[in-house]
Order: structure tokens, then C-alpha cells, then sequence
């Protein structure tokens, strides 16, 4: 059986499985750590019976507290390729978004390459919406856009949040 806990420190020593991924952004450790002190509860990972890491999803609240910019965001959602399939990154995304409606978020938005279609249809199949397109998004590869998803939260009643922008933008435009 799996389980959903919060991440340790020293899970960054037992994650290489996941991030060997090539879709996957790997961080340094600082980065990591930055997230793991500021929103602990939005660091979650997937552990396998005998203890390995099979997915993590890392986020956090962002925006102004008293807007509706009132967020979560998915900072990085990754499962290990033997795992996959198995229902985590969907298990792991409403846990985030559980977090978010804790939080009082209005909306849980996240950045998805362009051409990673998988992923573009397993975040449409949980409920997400393409927002906007973000130009040339991604630093090492200039050619690949990213699509800014979204989806509403209970605090978004009229679901002002996910009316999808008709232009694209570049990334020194995204808030």
C-alpha cells in the first residue's frame, strides 16, 4: 500500500528514481530546502511498502492573501516511470489542492510543457483548464512553450479564475 507523507530532509538522498526523468526540472539542494522550510505541507511524497520514493509533488501558497491571485501553485509533480500509472500524480495533486482550500486559495495553477501531452491531458482529466500559453518558458530549450493550468477552487464561486486569456504571454508577464 502506498503512502502519502510529508517530505523529510533526507529524502533528498532517496529520490534520484524520480528525477532521472527527463520531463522532471532537478533543483539544488537549497532550492529544495527553501520549499521544505517556507511550505512543508505542500511537499508530499509517494512511499512504496518497502520505503522507496515512487513520485513527490512540492508546491506552495503564493500571491496576495486578501485576492482573488490567491493561489496554489505546483512547483514540480513528478512519479518515478515504474510507477506511473498507478493513480499518484493524481492522488498527490488533491492532496495539494486540499492543502489549497485549507489555505483559503481561490485557484491551483501549475506550468506543463507545450508538447508534453500526457501530462496535458492527465491535468484536463483532474479538472484543469489552459489558462494561457507562456512563450518560450523554459530557459534551456527557447523553442518550448508552457501552458499556465488552472483549476478553481471552492473560494473562486463564479470561477473568474480559469476564463482562459485569448493571447499568449511571455514568462516576464506571468505574476
Amino acid at each position: 500500500m502506498t503512502t502519502l507523507r510529508q517530505f523529510k530532509c533526507e529524502d533528498l538522498f532517496c529520490f534520484n528514481n524520480v528525477n532521472l526523468d527527463p520531463l522532471t526540472e532537478t533543483y539544488g539542494l537549497p532550492f529544495y530546502l527553501t520549499y521544505l522550510a517556507h511550505w512543508p505541507e505542500y511537499f508530499q511524497v509517494a512511499e512504496s511498502p518497502e520505503g522507496r520514493i515512487m513520485g513527490y509533488i512540492m508546491g506552495k501558497a503564493e500571491g496576495h492573501l486578501a485576492t482573488e491571485q490567491w493561489h496554489g501553485h505546483v512547483t514540480c509533480l513528478s512519479v518515478s516511470p515504474e510507477f506511473r500509472r498507478l493513480g499518484l500524480a493524481a492522488s498527490l495533486m488533491r492532496g495539494l489542492e486540499d492543502i489549497s482550500e485549507i489555505k483559503k486559495c481561490f485557484f491551483v495553477d501549475l506550468f506543463v510543457r507545450e508538447s508534453n501531452d500526457i501530462a496535458v491531458n492527465m491535468y484536463k482529466k483532474l479538472g484543469y483548464v489552459i489558462y494561457r500559453t507562456v512563450l518560450e518558458y523554459y530557459s534551456g530549450d527557447p523553442d518550448e512553450n508552457a501552458y499556465d493550468m488552472r483549476k478553481a477552487l471552492s473560494r473562486d464561486v463564479h470561477r473568474k479564475s480559469v476564463i482562459p486569456l485569448s493571447y499568449p504571454v511571455r514568462p516576464e508577464d506571468v505574476d
